[in-house]
């Protein structure tokens, strides 16, 4: 393909992310919601996806096989989390006016400059490889493009001079449009909702394009994944890749690595700057948390294929794997689908660029060149009139100076070195700020001693282990280091820090510097004390919610400023107009005129301070506005006021929660009661049914042979007294019926008779038992009757306790095995007890049934029978009965095995 087509339609692409960057950005200032929305919001997230995911991931994937997950796994494993980790940070970063994660650092332990300076330091020294590895993808994907005639023309690396290098060109042209992106204006909120907007479609479109060459792969020079698979099984060097440790990969190295991408997706200061500074709302979060890792999951679907078709087309490393996703269109003959390709990376590696360099600028603006020139040039009575001015063109130095830098890293390093890699170098050093970062969320005892030991310690580690080995491969340092280690100390080779061996670079790095970094947080931390500053910005940042909930904080010194030097700050810092317009709101809100002030509470004082914290950063902001007040500590009266009116609010918030309690207490009562009421209420309809049930079948039996008796008055003798036998059953089923809702009724209302004597239980027993004996005789059931030897003296009322054992009998009847019933009535003497036991051979009760048998209207229900026997007031009435003579009834039952009824009565 010629030269002239790759530079036209690369420039066209970028003309095209400016456009759509303008009308983004003027759309979102008329009120316009094409930004601002969750959908947006979730596809910005995805500049996560750089040239490595476009280019890298397939190279790594022909190493490795699957070994290129793990970077897209800890994202995917992180966003559960992200509803509790990410919202809190976004909630903190608007309330504190926080632009970088640097800014985030030092503002949480006490607003440290010399904090915001080491955050700062690590974040551009580790995110220039990163920034090199765009160079070199672009580089490389432009060249792969062109014709052999072309690639005379234009060539890049080391060997190429500098004005001829084609890295050079793209790092120029991505500074101008960083430029026009990210410091085309100044903004207190530090949002820029055009780069949002281009950044989106970027996303879109770089995704687009992987899944057409994933596609094309798949489907157009294979036949699916099942045939590139079994070719590549077929293949023995192809096949090692899927190995679960191909080329090193191990457990330990899969795991650093998730870990590593798990704080990336936070930590990179492109990803933060997305996430957090450009967030417009937090419940985009919830969106994002599932879209975001859908993104990731549906862009690498074909790398694995991609990889796969490679090897196979490109067999013996003829073609450097990271351009695989070039080389096959143009194998077979398709140059406009790997430009339109070749489009997909230059929008990946763009993105990313322009995002990073941006957010590297306001970090280094802010914490590095701001404060050193308001301490040693500026702010001592010599700022000029509009600094905004000012920061623009610092901001736009440092963009320069950035990309400068990763071009020289480019050069000098990273030609010699897979995308992946490099990019798992920027991956470790981001992670150093994850102990401080999150201790410093959920930890207020994390000091900035503790962060300035352990953010060092880590960056050291990191260095010596990584960047070290690379020097010293380029001859820039002694090569001995490698082998013999620093002074030739074994135990401090770089790639096998204190003996750790079984571990590849990233692997052994990630994991001393992390350990290292996070043991002297907490050892420093607990061994050094805070400042008031400190302490108050530690329970803002742990407990931000009740902040965020309008609770507010005393200070511990009374700071003044005169309202002339508060107005003039900001308009130096924000511009006369946005100045105006933050006053404006101030004084609509706490209704008052600020012109009429002469001197400001400390109130306006943080609330300036927080609107130029937006612009120059928590640390600078807190160093200007020091330079204007005055402060006087608090008198004791006052402070006893203070504490008493903290006392009384401590009071009235035990009191609200005691209430609290106490009312979801009652709720919960009054739940409970009413699914009582409720279940009452089914239980009575049961009930209603079940008895109106049992009396209209006798009843209609009595009326049926009362009527044959009396149409047919000349029947055989033999036949009337059948029928009659007949009407006295069905009469005596009724009286039972009524008898046991009487029972029910007496029993509940406490109108029962009893008549308490001592008696022999086995009497009453057997009296039961006799009563009962001729009905299972009827049936052809078995019945057995075993009684002791001796009486059992009971104190209790005979009529009842054979009503009561007459009750368990029925019920064994009732649910006996049709077939073979048999029914044991059983009498013995227990411990300072009479034990009464009722068994039966039925189909059983189960443990649910059994919990509830005891309840009134309860029907257990029998297979093969659709409605439940009886009326379910029986054993309700055993029991009621059992309890009034202070004993106890049981059940022991087995499915298909019967059940047990067990009563206790005390022994008179």
């Amino acid at each position: 393909m010629s030269l002239s087509v790759v530079i036209i339609a690369s420039l066209a692409y970028v003309l095209l992310l400016f456009l759509i960057a303008y009308f983004g950005a003027k759309h979102s200032e008329k009120g316009g919601r094409l930004v601002n929305n969750p959908y947006t919001y979730s596809l910005s997230l995805a500049v996560y996806c750089t040239a490595w995911t476009f280019f890298g991931s397939v190279g790594r994937a022909a190493e490795t096989g699957i070994g290129f997950l793990p970077i897209y796994l800890g994202p995917v494993i992180f966003a559960p989390i992200w509803m509790i980790v990410l919202r809190k940070i976004i909630l903190i970063s608007k309330g504190q006016r926080i632009t970088s994660i640097a800014d985030f650092i030092s503002s949480r332990y006490g607003k440290s400059t010399a904090l915001g300076v080491v955050a700062s330091i690590i974040a551009v020294l580790g995110v220039i490889p990163y920034i090199s590895l765009q160079l070199k993808a672009v580089a490389i994907s432009f060249q792969t493009l062109l014709s052999d005639s072309s690639k005379q023309v234009i060539a890049f690396g080391p060997e190429t001079p500098f004005y001829y290098d084609l890295a050079l060109y793209i790092a120029i042209v991505l500074a101008f449009f960083t430029f026009i992106f990210g410091a085309r204006k100044l903004d207190p909120n530090e949002r820029h909702e055009g780069l949002v907007a281009a950044i989106a479609f970027e996303s879109i479109f770089k995704m687009v394009a992987f899944l057409v060459i994933g596609i094309f792969v798949t489907y157009g020079a294979f036949n699916g994944f099942g045939d590139i698979f079994s070719k590549a099984l077929e293949n023995e060097d192809i096949a090692q890749i899927f190995s679960f440790e191909a080329e090193g990969m191990t457990g330990w190295s899969w795991m650093l690595l998730i870990i590593l991408s798990m704080f990336a997706i936070v930590m990179l200061p492109r990803q933060f700057h997305i996430a957090v500074v450009e967030n417009t709302k937090v419940r985009y979060v919830e969106k994002a948390s599932w879209l975001f890792p859908a993104y990731l999951l549906l862009i690498n679907i074909f790398v694995l294929p991609i990889a796969i078709g490679g090897l196979l087309t490109f067999p013996g490393g003829v073609v450097d794997a990271d351009t695989f996703v070039l080389n096959i269109p143009l194998a077979y003959g398709h140059e406009w689908m790997a430009l339109f390709v070749y489009l997909g990376g230059l929008s990946a590696a763009t993105g990313m660029v322009i995002v990073s360099v941006t957010a590297l600028s306001i970090m280094i603006s802010n914490n590095l060149v701001i404060p050193f020139l308001l301490k040693f040039a500026m702010v001592r009575g010599r700022i000029i009139d509009d600094v905004s001015i000012r920061l623009l063109g610092i901001r736009r130095v440092i963009i320069v100076v950035v990309l400068i830098l990763s071009y020289g890293y480019f050069r000098s390093v990273g030609m010699s070195y897979s995308l992946v890699s490099v990019g798992l170098i920027s991956f470790t050093a981001v992670a150093q700020f994850a102990p401080v970062l999150i201790g410093g969320i959920y930890w207020k005892r994390g000091t900035k001693a503790g962060a300035m030991s352990a953010m060092l310690a880590g960056f050291i580690i990191w260095f010596y282990s990584l960047i070290v080995p690379l020097l010293a491969e380029k001859g820039i340092m002694p090569s001995s280091i490698i082998s013999e280690g620093l002074w030739g100390i074994n135990l401090l080779k770089p790639y096998e820090l204190f003996g750790l061996q079984g571990f590849d670079h990233i692997s052994n790095a990630a994991f001393w510097s992390l350990l290292f970094n996070t043991l002297i947080f907490v050892i420093v931390s607990l061994n050094t004390r805070q400042d008031a500053l400190e302490i108050t910005q530690a329970d803002y940042f742990v407990d931000h919610y009740k902040y965020v909930e309008g609770g507010s904080d005393y200070e511990v010194f009374r700071r003044k400023a005169k309202v002339p030097d508060l107005i003039s700050l900001l308009e130096r810092f924000l511009g006369e107009k946005k100045a105006r317009k933050l006053l404006k709101n101030y004084e609509i809100k706490h209704g008052i005129d600020i012109k009429k002030l002469s001197e400001a509470d400390g109130e306006l004082i943080t609330y300036t301070e927080k609107h130029i914290a937006g612009s120059i950063g928590a640390a600078s902001a807190k160093l200007i506005v020091s330079s204007i007040i005055r402060e006087e500590p608090i008198g004791l009266e006052e402070m006893l006021k203070v504490l008493d009116q903290t006392q009384e609010i401590i009071q009235y918030s035990k009191e609200l929660e005691q209430k609290k309690t106490e009312l979801e207490k009652t709720t919960q009562q009054l739940k409970q009661a009413n699914e009582q009421l409720k279940e009452l209420d089914e239980l009575k309809a049961e009930f209603i049914s079940t008895v109106t049930h049992e009396l209209r079948t006798p009843i209609t039996s009595i009326k049926a042979m009362g009527k044959i008796l009396y149409d047919n008055r000349d029947l055989p003798a033999e036949k009337k007294d059948e029928f009659l036998a007949i009407i006295v059953d069905e009469s005596e089923r009724i009286a039972r019926l009524v008898s046991e809702v009487l029972d029910l009724q007496k029993v509940q209302s406490g109108a029962e008779n009893w008549n308490f004597e001592i008696i022999d239980l086995c009497n009453a027993a057997e009296q039961a038992y006799r009563g009962v004996k001729e009905l299972m005789k009827q049936q052809n059931y078995e019945a057995v009757y075993e009684v002791c030897d001796q009486p059992l003296m009971v104190r209790g009322d005979r009529d009842k306790l054979t009503q009561m054992i007459i009750n368990l009998l029925s019920n064994a009847i009732k649910f006996c095995d049709p077939d073979t019933g048999k029914v044991v009535l059983r009498i013995k003497p227990g411990q300072n007890s009479a034990i009464l036991e009722v068994e039966d051979n039925g189909f059983g009760i189960s443990e649910v049934d059994q919990a509830r048998v005891f309840e009134k209207f309860i029907q257990v229900k029998t297979p093969g029978v659709k409605k439940p026997r009886g009326t379910g007031l029986g054993l309700f009435i055993c029991k009621q009965i059992v309890d009034t003579h202070n004993g106890s009834i049981s059940i022991k039952s087995q499915i298909g095995k019967g059940s047990v009824f067990t009563v206790a009565l005390p022994l008179a």
